[in-house]
């Protein structure tokens, strides 16, 4: 447990020889405004036997509900080896691999993370990492409006499609930047980007074209017309992938004529328990041609003077991450950890293993879809294919069967009305390899219950 090493004699030695009175005295220059003055409500301290069994009591406390909740965040089977390797003390506590000589089984790892990455996205080169799938898009937005060259426009056209909250993190991060995100609706028909639509657009200059496959409703994008359409337009195409998706799905680097030119995404389904939102990480992969511009850590191989193979961060000094305006970024915590546990699970599973993930998962949802439109008035929002989750549209207030559905101890999908009312009662529902029959089944008759019980309230 955390603890203050000092003892008062020390506190007041050290304060001695730098001539101050108290600790207060060393923050003088902060307004007394700012002061937060005495913590009048934090309890007086505990022991450790009473700290242990308080937190033993909360976290009793936690429910475990069904799970058919996703919308960027998922429940996927993580194998027991994942954490209890990621967990030893070699990795745990590694601090970022500056010092090669002392770094070799982190950077190594790191590598093959690279590798794994490049073979699923179908890109030349990986970083490792970033924060999550949120800033990894923003990053890849900054990337490609000092990658393109061509146009100074510094314009990106945005989806609908893409995550509500991806799309409000990116617009924080570039508003102040001088980079326009424009909207590009979607078919409310099929809940995707038609093609022919983009049209309206061909007199406006883009930086880059985002591409998200699936989409936030889980729909599959139309992608090589997409992608092309970007490059025909002098845009670079940023793709915005699930990579539990790309085990089955065309990666993004054969997309199109030429392939995407970066892509990036969220890395919590690889290896990453829920854990109440986070930490996560984020992945982002490029071309070659582009590396330069590529933030986040990079780790080469080469051989020494013996011959012997050798890794080491290259391409990026250390302190390109603090010449602010000059540098490819600004993110300095590499979540080397989330990579860590991401790197053991993709090696436990291979690519056999992440494809079977992916089917079943896809799988599952097609039966928790059927087994939910049986119900009367439920429907889908879209026609198409889909991936793991897709919208349906209830006969009642979504926000009210949700939680209906959370007194049963389900999770029963994620409420649309706030970003996309025009769907009416709408909520996302995903199914991944976790799901078993008896938990659709679960899920359906809760649902039917919730929606009978709303009936008669309204009558």
């Amino acid at each position: 447990m955390p603890f203050i090493p000092h003892t008062e004699d020390e506190v007041r030695e050290m304060l001695d020889a730098v001539g101050v009175d108290s600790l207060d005295a060393l923050f003088d220059e902060i307004p007394a405004s700012l002061a937060t003055g005495g913590l009048e409500r934090v309890p007086e301290g505990l022991g450790e036997m009473e700290v242990m069994r308080l937190m033993r009591e909360r976290a009793a406390t936690d429910q475990q509900p069904l799970c058919f909740l996703g919308a960027g965040a998922y429940e996927h089977h993580i194998p027991a080896a994942v954490w209890e390797l990621t967990t030893r003390g070699e990795f745990y506590s590694a601090y970022t691999p500056y010092q090669a000589e002392a770094s070799q089984g982190t950077l190594q790892l790191v590598y093959e993370y690279q590798t794994m990455m490049c073979e699923l996205t179908g890109l030349g080169v990986s970083n490792a990492s970033l924060y999550d799938g949120a800033t990894a898009l923003a990053e890849a937005v900054l990337m490609a409006v000092r990658a393109n060259r061509k146009d100074k426009s510094r314009r990106i056209l945005m989806p609908r499609t893409v995550h509500p909250v991806y799309r409000k993190v990116v617009q924080t991060i570039v508003s102040n930047q001088n980079i326009e995100l424009v909207e590009a609706p979607f078919d409310d028909t099929v809940g995707r980007i038609d093609p022919e639509s983009l049209g309206r657009f061909e007199d406006m200059a883009f930086a880059a074209v985002v591409i998200p496959q699936p989409n936030f409703f889980g729909a599959l994008e139309e992608v090589d017309r997409l992608t092309d359409w970007a490059h025909n337009m002098g845009a670079l195409a940023i793709a915005l992938c699930n990579p539990v998706s790309l085990a089955v799905l065309t990666p993004p680097g054969e997309w199109g004529g030429r392939g995407a030119d970066i892509a990036c995404g969220e890395g919590q389904p690889l290896g990453i328990p829920l854990s109440s939102g986070g930490p996560y990480f984020g992945f982002m992969t490029c071309r070659k041609e582009h590396v330069r511009q590529l933030p986040g850590r990079i780790v080469g191989r080469t051989v020494d003077a013996d011959g012997r193979t050798g890794y080491t961060l290259t391409l990026q000094a250390r302190e390109q991450h603090i010449r602010r305006s000059k540098a490819t970024s600004n993110i300095c915590t590499n979540q080397g950890l989330m990579v860590t546990a991401a790197t053991i699970h993709m090696a436990l599973l291979g690519a056999e293993g992440l494809a079977r993930v992916a089917a079943d998962s896809h799988a599952n949802t097609r039966e928790l879809v059927q087994r939910l439109i049986a119900i009367a008035g439920v429907e889908r929002c879209f026609d198409g294919p889909f991936f793991h989750e897709t919208p349906l549209r209830l006969p009642a207030e979504a926000g009210e069967i949700l939680e209906g559905l959370s007194a049963e101890g389900i999770l029963g999908g994620y409420d649309l009305a706030n970003d996309y009312p025009e769907l009416g009662d709408a909520v996302l529902v995903c199914a991944t390899e976790t799901r078993t029959g008896a938990d659709i089944d679960a899920y359906a008759n809760a649902l039917g219950a919730c929606l009978r019980g709303s009936q008669r309230a309204r009558a």
